[in-house]
């Protein structure tokens, strides 16, 4: 038998479906992979804001990703929300013992409502510990300003921050573009440690962008564990995000989320205007 891609998210849950380990397992169910989780976090949350947040034991943490790789295994893995330093210091501690490579890592640091999700000690962890053992980073603009202490608002900056990142540790750094300020293109900065690269695509006007980030990297574990190089992971995610953004959800009375099931959507329409054809009025 053919053997089935697995991912696996280690982030928080985002009660409100839209970002988080949600985001996260509707992207892999929408690229066809096996999606299992460990939830580092419980946020109160929805589309105006966030809350509250119960953090989970990090021993607990421990113990779900052991339970998975133990078992199902993964093909790659994705971090998102890990809220404080002993969550940090637990994934670290699984990555090593179970030789990760396929990991991908969002550095969610700040809601899309400007929550703060991860303690100071925490970021230190992620710079000192958790970066060094990336394949790749994915932070947007604020982000990557937290990590590397200055500001991020420009191609030039952006290129910058890749840069100070990638001396972290990781092989590959994705800063993202679409907290730029007064830019025609979402343009993401990859580098490999070596070069540049522009992964551009048009500035959607989109109210509804809750969990783009999550979606995005999870969608590029999704890539990897289909066997994509690294590359056309980077690639194909960042066409799918877009995709994701453009059919966005109207939900609640906030930010809306982007919708990972967005291929799946439009399938159905299609086939509801055909099945509509001929019947009678």
């Amino acid at each position: 038998m053919k053997k089935t891609p697995r991912a696996m998210t280690i982030a928080g849950s985002d009660s409100g479906g839209g970002a988080g380990i949600q985001a996260d397992l509707k992207t892999f169910a929408a690229l066809n992979v096996y999606g299992a989780s460990a939830v580092t976090a419980l946020t109160a949350q929805n589309t105006r804001g966030v809350t509250g947040i119960h953090a989970v034991p990090a021993a607990f943490v421990e113990q779900q990703i052991a339970a998975i790789l133990d078992d199902i295994g993964a093909d790659a893995v994705k971090t998102g929300m890990l809220a404080n330093r002993e969550i940090v210091e637990s994934v670290v501690r699984a990555v090593d013992h179970y030789r990760i490579e396929r990991l991908v890592v969002d550095p969610v640091i700040v809601s899309k409502h400007g929550d703060l999700l991860l303690t100071d000690d925490a970021v230190e962890a992620y710079i000192a510990e958790l970066i060094p053992r990336a394949l790749v980073v994915t932070p947007n603009a604020g982000e990557a300003a937290r990590l590397v202490g200055f500001a991020v608002d420009s191609l030039d900056t952006q290129r910058e921050a890749a840069r100070a990142i990638a001396a972290m540790g990781p092989q590959f750094v994705i800063v993202k573009g679409g907290h730029i300020p007064n830019v025609r293109t979402a343009t993401d900065i990859l580098f490999d440690g070596k070069e540049f690269h522009a992964l551009s695509g048009p500035r959607l006007r989109q109210h509804h962008t809750h969990g783009t980030g999550c979606t995005f990297s999870a969608a590029i574990a999704a890539y990897l564990a289909l066997g994509q190089p690294a590359m056309a992971a980077f690639g194909r995610a960042k066409e799918f995000v877009a995709r994701a953004i453009e059919h966005g959800l109207s939900v609640g009375q906030g930010v809306g989320p982007v919708n990972p099931m967005w291929a799946y959507r439009v399938q159905s329409q299609q086939e509801n205007r055909e099945d509509a054809v001929g019947l009678p009025l």
